[in-house]
């Protein structure tokens, strides 16, 4: 006890030493700058004396944080010597973080820990491949007019010689398909119940008449519910087609996905459950993608499909001039390869469909007006027929040669807009081959067309049914540089968006509408994430997590009836926001159980409702921590006398659960926090009890709010951020929020919910009356809300060290139910020099670099956020991290805004027959971070293709699309002892995400979990030239490296072994591998085998 003692004196007085040290070399630092010198005039005494006087508020700002910091120490060693006297052990006995003494709050590094050679991947110069295209060079290339190409409308005329083919002949794939929205205009179970379960019925049937014939399926959520529905007979003959070739299913997820929104966790989830389940009942391996509907296309699918082991993909949706532009290169089919990789390794073969869409008229060559003519479904007597009014004709002996020279010319021009003479034209559309008749009018017509082709050798052509793997499998051969291992095809890095399919019609409306449902997916994600299963999410987290945390698992017996656990909100119906649950409190201590989703240890506030404003929140260990006590408001001045806030600090271990206890103190609880309130020319009426509302000294003055880490000033009149301070540096911003309406275009089309067509720029929003702001100052947070007529707006500060601390944490509440043909955006518009470049992330995953341009409409300067959006200068970057999907743009240089929602009261003549008339009341939730960066070498005045989030930016994302979960133990469960749950051995580094811990499903009959897991982890890239101190985290980088037996702590794992993404194929490494190790970027996924 005596050394402990001495050790804890020691480590004080050498950290008492250092403080005392660096304050003498400052003052001498500036002793010297003072000597320097060399003429004494006044103007220059003056300059001195102001740089003196911001030296010394520095030295002061210095001292306060050492005071700080000093304290904490003191604090816990106060702790640790109450820990080791009642024989809980000491610093010795564990990690801090989750050792003997769970609840102490370890004091993070105050520079975050991050090895220098993990630095060295973001700090990389882009090198473009000699045959590269880099589709931002392609923007600035092309001019984005939209000239009358003839047959083909967004082309140009495409001319051929006869003989062209005499020594290689062409070779056609015709690709017979039907995409099967699970979804749209009417309800999954309506569409199988209509149409999917007759096309795959008849597929089965057709199929087997004709071995040439062959069909692709996507849509695994469709082909699956059919399966439970056919008998054995039926699925052997499906088996059949599928050995035989005749049958190809593509890409195999369980959806074709949206990739401008999805976040990577979707994708790969849905990628990963319809692999395992074409694993388990039909034992096939996708080999290749098929996207022809995703409105514009990401290289985060195409990464992610390489990593499940597929080797081909197809993309349809790409914007009209950039389908002009390869197609006139004939970069149609090309490599595509992520920014990020500087050799080839992620390389994935793709084809872009050259015309305007995917169905029949406009995939067999250039012209729809004959292509249409070869789409047997729409024979006269049919219900869809050509709108170009030249119907297609039955194929006979009279007729074949005409229409072969007529097809053929097609097939030709088409050929001329590739490098190859292999040629795919895909043959179908939406639900198409429902009917039988359908089946017989396509393949016995086109089968006369074939068999005529290939019987006239001087037409020097081989044209047959294929599915798209046989078309890619013949491209490969013919592509192949002679005496090569390698296809003569260009390398592609960039993305496709944003998508205009026609005009000015850019698809960028459909980034925000629906805003609600969007927030409501990255809700569920978070919590499908580990609690991976299709039943009630919730009732699977509250029927397991108290089997974690009880001491004695004997003294509980579990009845179904009554949860031990109890949510912490409640969702009263899908189409309307959570309401939190009020806790009963009493003098009998309530536990509530906090899970944390993140991989790492992690200190955040939690929030929850209770019945009393006397209120004291103590650890497991009996130990009060600080706590702040809010109203909950009615409206924007009444307070509940019902329910009341209660924040409070709180550390759990990484994917783990913690334990507290809160009860009802009548003195030395709680802080009650005090409140504020401003309303210009305007009478308040208030009632508010049990808090202290302060009167405003002066209704002109800007309203501030600060926590250890940063300051925000308001504006009095509407209470809406001016300008931010970053304490760390002193360093002041213009960071001001705006708000603004849309209107739609007074042109035939208008907006819509696919498309945006604005009626110029954005009007301001100002309100018809004065709004109320009402400011709450606490101990745990601070925070300003505005209530506008058609948002609530707050800008909320954490008061606490690390990462919550170091954000403004923005939420809004939006209400446009009344609107007409309006959308509205959240502006940011700050002094940053960001010029025409901003930065976007694509699914979470990955940061694309963009310009905005002045050639283009406004509509085609936004782009999807999935999760963040940045500007930066020379010195500094602005962030802000989105807990939805939302449309984003950077109109003006240091101006970053996004669409909240969106009401438009017409279709857009997209198919969909209605406007977007079914708004909630959303609530949109933001972190807006402001760091301080060194300018890199690679900033010249062409913009680099890469950038990268900095570590803070990465977790503080992570922090805000994954809340910790607070559960409250039920008050039937009586006084069970309870204790924290660590699951993992320690933190995993920093730039490791734990993506997902998945149960794999048991091959076996009747299904069930097997004992094996997919652990799927993603290291981030990240930016080391932003700044690295006081994130509060307790984590390091290591290289990418992890011990496996360090990986779980209550687990032993039984094996390990990495594979495919979706765990399709094997890959090298063993199979019990003692040390995982990954690269900057890579996300992969490993077979576990828990014991």
């Amino acid at each position: 006890m005596m050394k402990l003692s001495r050790q804890f004196t020691v480590f004080g007085s050498a950290i008492f030493c250092v403080v005392v040290f660096s304050l003498y070399l400052m003052l001498d630092h500036l002793q010297l700058d003072h000597t320097k010198s060399p003429n004494g005039g006044d103007r220059l005494q003056n300059g001195q004396l102001s740089i003196l006087q911001d030296k010394i508020d520095r030295l002061e700002r210095l001292l306060a944080e050492n005071n700080e910091i000093i304290a904490n120490i003191r604090d816990s060693v106060i702790n640790l010597k109450e820990s080791v006297k009642d024989g809980r052990g000491g610093p010795d006995s564990g990690n801090m973080s989750q050792g003997p003494y769970p609840d102490l709050l370890v004091s993070p590094p105050l520079v975050l820990p991050i090895d220098s050679q993990d630095c060295q991947f973001a700090a990389r110069q882009f090198s473009k491949p000699a045959d590269g295209v880099q589709l931002l060079d392609v923007y600035d290339l092309l001019t984005f007019d939209n000239p009358d190409g003839g047959v083909w409308k967004q082309g140009f005329d495409i001319t051929y010689q006869e003989n062209e083919w005499d020594s290689e002949p062409l070779q056609v794939y015709l690709v017979p398909h039907s995409h099967n929205d699970p979804g749209w205009l009417k309800t999954f179970d309506d569409y199988y119940r209509d149409q999917t379960q007759h096309i795959l019925n008849n597929m089965v049937v057709k199929l087997n008449e004709d071995s040439r014939r062959k069909m692709i399926w996507s849509e695994i959520s469709y082909f699956a519910k059919w399966w439970d529905n056919i008998d054995n007979q039926k699925r052997d003959a499906v088996k059949s087609l599928v050995e035989r070739g005749q049958l190809e299913i593509t890409t195999g997820g369980w959806v074709m996905p949206d990739e401008a929104n999805s976040h990577y966790f979707a994708l790969i989830d849905q990628l990963l459950e319809g692999h395992q389940w074409l694993e388990k009942n039909l034992g096939v391996k996708p080999q290749t993608g098929w996207a022809v509907d995703p409105f514009g296309h990401s290289p985060t699918q195409a990464y992610l499909l390489k990593q499940a082991g597929l080797a081909n993909m197809l993309i349809q949706r790409v914007h009209y001039s950039i389908k002009k532009h390869f197609a006139s290169q004939k970069t149609l089919e090309f490599f595509w390869r992520q920014n990020w990789d500087p050799a080839s390794s992620t390389d994935m073969l793709c084809h872009m469909m050259p015309f305007y869409s995917y169905d029949v008229p406009h995939t067999c060559g250039p012209d729809p007006k004959v292509c249409c003519q070869f789409d047997f479904k729409r024979l006269p007597g049919g219900r869809v027929s050509c709108p170009w009014r030249i119907p297609p004709q039955p194929i006979t002996d009279v007729n074949v040669q005409q229409r072969v020279q007529m097809l053929l010319d097609q097939y030709r021009k088409k050929s001329k807009l590739f490098r190859t003479k292999v040629l795919m034209v895909p043959l179908g559309d939406d639900f198409r081959y429902t009917e039988a008749l359908e089946w017989d009018q396509q393949f016995q017509n086109y089968q006369k067309l074939f068999d005529y082709m290939n019987s006239h050798p001087e037409l020097h052509v081989k044209a047959q049914f294929g599915t798209i793997s046989d078309y890619f499998g013949a491209l490969r051969k013919s592509a192949m540089d002679p005496g090569h291992a390698s296809l003569s095809l260009p390398v592609v890095s960039g993305d496709f968006f944003t998508y205009a399919d026609r005009d000015d019609h850019y698809w960028s409306g459909y980034f925000t509408s629906r805003p609600f449902y969007k927030r409501l997916d990255r809700i569920l994600e978070s919590h499908l994430r580990l609690f991976h299963s299709i039943l009630n999410l919730k009732q699977v987290m509250v029927n397991s997590a108290h089997w974690l945390i009880l001491k004695d698992k004997n003294a509980y017996s579990h009845n179904p009836s009554k949860a031990f656990l109890q949510m912490d909100d409640v969702q009263p119906a899908q189409d309307a926001l959570p309401r939190k649950t009020v806790l009963k409190i009493s003098l009998q201590p309530r536990s509530v159980v906090i899970y944390n989703p993140t991989e790492q240890d992690r200190m955040s506030v939690v929030t929850v409702y209770v019945n009393t404003p006397h209120v004291r929140v103590d650890t497991s260990h009996s130990h009060p921590i600080p706590a702040q006590v809010s109203a909950v408001w009615d409206d924007a001045t009444t307070a509940s006398t019902e329910a009341f806030q209660l924040s409070f600090v709180v550390q759990v271990p990484a994917l783990g659960l913690g334990v507290y206890h809160l009860s009802k103190a009548e003195e030395g609880g709680a802080e009650t926090a005090q409140y504020l309130f401003l309303r210009q020319g305007g009478e308040l009426s208030l009632s508010v009890k049990h808090f202290t509302v302060n009167n405003p000294q002066d209704d002109t003055t800007p309203v501030s709010i600060h926590n250890p880490h940063l300051q925000v000033w308001s504006s009095a009149t509407t209470g809406l951020m001016e300008r931010l301070k970053l304490k760390e540096d002193g360093s002041e911003h213009r960071i001001k929020v705006e708000f603004a309406w849309y209107g739609t275009t007074s042109s035939r089309d208008k907006s819509g919910a696919y498309l945006f067509l604005p009626d110029g720029e954005a009007k301001m929003y100002s309100p018809a009356q004065s709004p109320v702001i009402r400011v709450t100052k606490g101990s745990v947070f601070s925070e300003i809300t505005t209530t506008f007529d058609h948002v609530t707006h707050t800008l909320r500060l954490y008061n606490v060290q690390g990462v919550d601390g170091q954000a403004v944490e923005i939420c809004n509440s939006v209400d446009i139910r009344g609107e007409f043909n309006r959308e509205i955006a959240m502006r940011l518009t700050s002094d940053l020099d960001s010029k025409d470049r901003f930065f976007t992330d694509l699914n979470g995953f990955q940061i694309q670099p963009r310009r905005t341009m002045a050639k283009l409409p406004l509509q085609a300067n936004f782009y999807p956020m999935t999760s963040m959006a940045y500007l930066q200068d020379s010195g500094t970057r602005m962030t802000l991290l989105s807990a939805q999907s939302l449309g984003s743009a950077s109109l003006k240089s240091g101006q970053l805004e996004v669409i909240m929602d969106r009401r438009l009261n017409q279709d857009d003549n997209r198919g969909l027959g209605q406007g977007v008339l079914d708004n909630k009341v959303t609530s949109n939730s933001f972190r807006l971070l402001l760091e301080k960066r060194a300018k890199t070498d690679n900033e010249g005045e062409k913009p680099s293709p890469l950038s990268y989030p900095s570590m803070l930016s990465h977790v503080s994302s992570l922090y805000l699309n994954h809340p910790l979960i607070p559960m409250a133990v039920s008050t039937e469960a009586g006084s069970l002892s309870l204790t924290r749950f660590s699951p993992l051995a320690s933190s995993l580094p920093c730039d490791i995400h734990m993506v997902n811990l998945r149960t794999i499903q048991s091959k076996e009959e009747g299904g069930g979990p097997s004992d094996e897991a997919a652990l799927i982890l993603h290291r981030k890239g990240f930016d080391c030239a932003l700044s690295n101190r006081n994130t509060g985290l307790l984590c390091a980088t290591t290289q990418g490296k992890i011990r496996t037996e360090k990986l779980f702590s209550n687990l032993r794992l039984g094996s390990i072994a990495a594979v495919s993404l979706t765990l399709m194929h094997q890959t090298e490494g063993g199979s019990s591998q003692e040390e995982i190790s990954l690269k900057p970027m890579e996300i992969s996924t490993f077979r576990v085998q828990l014991t």
